[in-house]
């Protein structure tokens, strides 16, 4: 064994639920540790002389003005993890993306580049074990924060505000579009809000889903036009986030990892402009299938490459949450 007993015995431990920090993305709530604790649980574990770190290969795979006064770009990094071990070199590797924005295109640029070294950098030293956050992988995110009592906290003195500091995001989150109201006069912005805002009594909420008929997709949202029964119909494009949501809390197709996203399958519908899919045709893919999909062109031939069915696996989806969400629909008296 090339590592200490010393460093095994550290590498065995779990993070310290002090260090964890989560936020909220497509619905979901995602645990992780900042960049700088993983290094410096490295520089504490195998020495500050005992590893490094290379940024194999970088590369910028977004860049754009946005809204003509902020620029945002994406890159996506590769990394590579050397530790020395006695008289043995180990190394990982791990891939990571990050966006950066700036009302600069070279501080977009600074800050996209390091977010994506550092979103590859803790993958690379997850493979290490529990302190890079490697447990927070298999589901162990509650058991980790129900370690510090409750008297512990309370018993802590209450820490100095912090004045916030324009840094670069830790790790990758997904970019906003463009508002379908951005450009237009300002009295046309408000008839078209209010037309299209619908009224709720008291029993249901804004949030709340109504129930279809038995057999019969979502109708369109009050306001809208439903063109799918138009003489030249357009493909009706659902829009559901507890569907997504849902999709997303299934492991990844192709390896079975955890979180995922869900993928809206190009090739469902024709091609629309600034317009995906309907939701009902999405599959959970992780994140690095997800991004390997984006940019592989042709999504078909992708995933005939692998010789799998990703329509039929969004219809079983589709018809499962349809029973969660309306459980009366489809079983019948």
């Amino acid at each position: 064994m090339a590592f200490s007993v010393k460093q095994l015995q550290e590498l065995k431990k779990d993070v310290d639920p002090r260090h964890l920090r989560s936020r909220e993305v497509n619905g979901r709530e995602l645990t992780y540790i900042e960049g700088w604790h993983a290094m410096a649980e490295a520089n504490r574990i195998f020495g500050y002389d005992g590893w490094n770190r290379e940024t194999v290969d970088s590369k910028c795979v977004l860049s754009r003005e946005n809204r003509g006064s902020s620029h945002v770009t994406v890159y996506t990094a590769k990394v590579r993890i050397t530790v020395r071990a006695k008289d043995q070199t180990i190394i990982r590797e791990g891939h990571g993306t990050g966006e950066g924005r700036g009302s600069s295109l070279g501080e977009a640029h600074d800050f996209g580049l390091k977010a994506a070294e550092t979103d590859a950098t803790k993958r690379a030293l997850a493979t290490f074990g529990k302190p890079f956050g490697l447990g927070l992988y298999g589901g162990l995110t509650t058991a980790l924060r129900q370690k510090t009592p409750a008297a512990n906290v309370a018993e802590a003195p209450p820490e100095a505000p912090i004045a916030p500091v324009a840094l670069p995001p830790d790790d990758t989150t997904p970019i906003p579009r463009p508002s379908r109201y951005y450009g237009r006069p300002q009295d046309v912005v408000a008839r078209d809000r209010r037309q299209a805002t619908p009224q709720h009594d008291s029993v249901t909420g804004p949030d709340t889903p109504l129930a279809p008929a038995q057999g019969e997709p979502l109708a369109p949202s009050p306001g809208k036009i439903d063109k799918s029964v138009l003489t030249i119909g357009a493909p009706r494009r659902l829009r559901d986030k507890g569907h997504l949501r849902f999709v997303a809390s299934h492991p990844c197709l192709i390896c079975g990892r955890q979180p995922a996203d869900a993928h809206h399958i190009q090739f469902a519908q024709p091609r629309a402009i600034g317009l995906k899919v309907s939701d009902e045709f999405t599959v959970p893919l992780c994140r690095l299938h997800h991004r390997e999909l984006h940019q592989a062109g042709n999504e078909k031939a992708w995933w005939e490459k692998r010789n799998m069915r990703p329509l039929e696996t969004a219809e079983h989806l589709w018809k499962e949450s349809r029973a969660k969400l309306f459980p009366a629909v489809g079983g019948g008296s």
